[in-house]
């Protein structure tokens, strides 16, 4: 860990990106003493008004003040990506283990279970799913996470199936340890790198998505401030309060810029095919 956390601090890309993360965490911690206004206060007579000292960020089309509603969209960027990434490594790692280490008929039938769900196009499943239950936090969070596990368990089968021909877990099988013993013990620690390293690329992508869905209308129910909500109604109107969409995207493509900047030099140190030492 201070292996990386040095070669983080090291690179410029990756201090950018680090910087930039640990902008947008204090930003959606401190969100209420940051945000100038209540972000679902609503003031007709200063709809789409541009930014002045009242309104950093001008004001959308019921009056809302846009900074507040893009400082409060921060927390549900976040918390959307990770509790999705989370819920997307759980079951990755369970699944994953569980399919390289035990092979045969229950790893066979895992590999169709993950080109099934991975054969659904996400999109169009998770507007399938948020047409017929209707818009909701834990509902994207569970899409997310579910639609995009795939990918985790079978970058864990990967490494289980190369860890568990080692020395040691062949020494621990012949002594007699029980298999969940093996798997949390010795096969977990030593899987699991690779995971942070796809985890740190997806969250870009799931935040991205939520901000999608949110600009289809299919995101967080309203009037829940979120950063594709925000240009929804901005790209609504565009040619006389273009604020929005300016601001709304800005803040997206900066908070993706972060976490895409250190998820590539985690890859790029962590990944042994990529490193540049015998």
């Amino acid at each position: 860990m201070r292996k990386v956390i040095n070669r983080l601090l090291a690179e410029p890309l990756a201090l950018a990106g680090v910087i930039i993360i640990t902008f947008i965490l204090l930003v959606a911690v401190f969100a209420p003493f940051i945000a100038t206004h209540d972000p679902q206060s609503t003031a007709p007579m200063d709809r789409l008004q541009g930014p002045s000292r009242e309104n950093l960020m001008g004001t959308d089309n019921l009056g809302r003040d846009t900074f507040s509603r893009v400082v409060f969209g921060t927390r549900i960027a976040l918390a959307v990506s990770l509790l999705a990434i989370l819920v997307a490594t759980i079951l990755g790692l369970a699944f994953g283990i569980i399919s390289g280490f035990t092979g045969g008929y229950l790893d066979g039938g895992f590999l169709i279970l993950f080109d099934i769900i991975k054969s659904f196009p996400a999109l169009l499943l998770a507007i399938t799913i948020i047409a017929i239950t209707g818009p909701s936090l834990t509902m994207l969070i569970i899409i997310m996470g579910v639609t995009r596990f795939p990918a985790y368990a079978r970058l864990v089968r990967a490494q289980t199936m190369r860890v568990k021909s080692h020395d040691y877990i062949m020494a621990a099988r012949a002594l007699g340890v029980s298999v969940p013993r093996i798997m949390l013990r010795h096969l977990l620690p030593n899987v699991v790198g690779p995971v942070f390293i796809q985890a740190a690329m997806d969250i870009p992508i799931v935040i991205t998505f939520e901000a999608g869905l949110s600009f289809l209308g299919l995101g967080v129910p309203p009037p829940t401030p979120s950063w594709g909500a925000i240009l929804r109604t901005g790209y609504s109107f565009i040619r006389i309060a273009p604020h929005m969409v300016i601001f709304g995207g800005a803040v997206l493509m900066l908070t993706t810029l972060g976490f895409t900047l250190m998820g590539e030099t985690l890859r790029d140190f962590l990944d042994p095919k990529l490193r540049k030492v015998v």
